[in-house]
């Protein structure tokens, strides 16, 4: 048996049913997070920051290349061969033997080295024309070679150190010694050493005068150190100092000289010595 509903009734449920329906609509509306939708201005300014940032970082911190390009630089600054990519239009030239070759379109300098089978290295950038050289690939290697060892002679520059030495001058010639041995491997590591003296008991013996004793150490060096400051007296007369230092490479090549000389000297006397005694005989 089929039950059918009023039409009165079936339209009042539908209303409750649509009514259901609409509030829970509501509710739902009510508590859904809300979207909001991006400016476009505000992402392109956040996307600039972001890489301006980034590049900022990288070129506050990478400093290989800086370092990497700073050592080429130096390379080629010491001594390359320019080939043909000459800036200049007119240059000045020098021969292979370093004789001038005077004032010369960049052209006629490649074609010169085209023909002769040269190299054409740069010698002086101040001047005007700047100064270029036509060399063989035999002369810039030694040339390459030379600041090489130019760069492994010259010393680091550096603090001077010095070191303090103070005795007596009733020291024993032992003892004496001692001290002049360990001033000598101060210099040896190129330190100065300031050496001071105070008078002694028996100062007005003969032998015990500061000046005696300085020289003495000083003559154990021979080539090796001389006198940064002279003896001078302090305190009074009490006591003298004065401060030794490494020779420099200047008087180091004078000292060997001068022994070259008196070797010589010394070898050409025995020989006429020799010479004469053969005539008399």
């Amino acid at each position: 048996m089929t039950f059918l509903l009023h039409p009165c009734k079936q339209t009042l449920r539908m209303a409750v049913l649509l009514k259901r329906l609409t509030l829970q609509t509501s509710i739902g509306r009510c508590f859904r997070k809300p979207t909001v939708k991006p400016d476009p201005a505000q992402l392109s300014l956040a996307a600039s920051t972001t890489k301006l940032v980034h590049l900022t970082f990288a070129k506050g911190f990478s400093t290989a290349g800086d370092a990497h390009s700073e050592k080429r630089q130096k390379r080629k600054d010491a001594f390359t061969n320019t080939g043909r990519k000459i800036s200049e239009r007119i240059i000045r030239v020098l021969d292979e033997k370093g004789s001038d070759l005077g004032l010369m379109h960049r052209a006629d300098v490649i074609r010169l080295m085209d023909k002769q089978d040269l190299r054409l290295v740069q010698r002086n950038t101040s001047s005007e024309p700047p100064e270029y050289q036509l060399m063989t690939g035999a002369q810039i290697h030694q040339e390459r070679l030379k600041l090489r060892e130019q760069e492994k002679t010259t010393p680091k520059a550096g603090p001077t150190v010095t070191k303090e030495l103070m005795f007596s001058s009733n020291i024993g010639q032992h003892d004496l010694d001692t001290k002049s041995k360990q001033i000598q491997q101060w210099i040896e590591k190129k330190y100065h050493v300031q050496v001071t003296i105070k008078k002694g008991k028996n100062a007005d013996q003969p032998g015990n005068e500061p000046d005696e004793i300085f020289n003495q150490i000083l003559q154990t060096m021979p080539g090796i150190a001389t006198f940064s400051s002279r003896p001078k007296a302090i305190k009074g007369g009490t006591a003298s100092t004065c401060a030794f230092r490494p020779l420099s490479k200047k008087e180091e090549k004078a000292y060997r000289d001068s022994q070259e000389a008196e070797r010589r000297h010394t070898l050409s006397k025995d020989n006429r010595n020799t010479e004469s005694e053969v005539l008399c005989h």
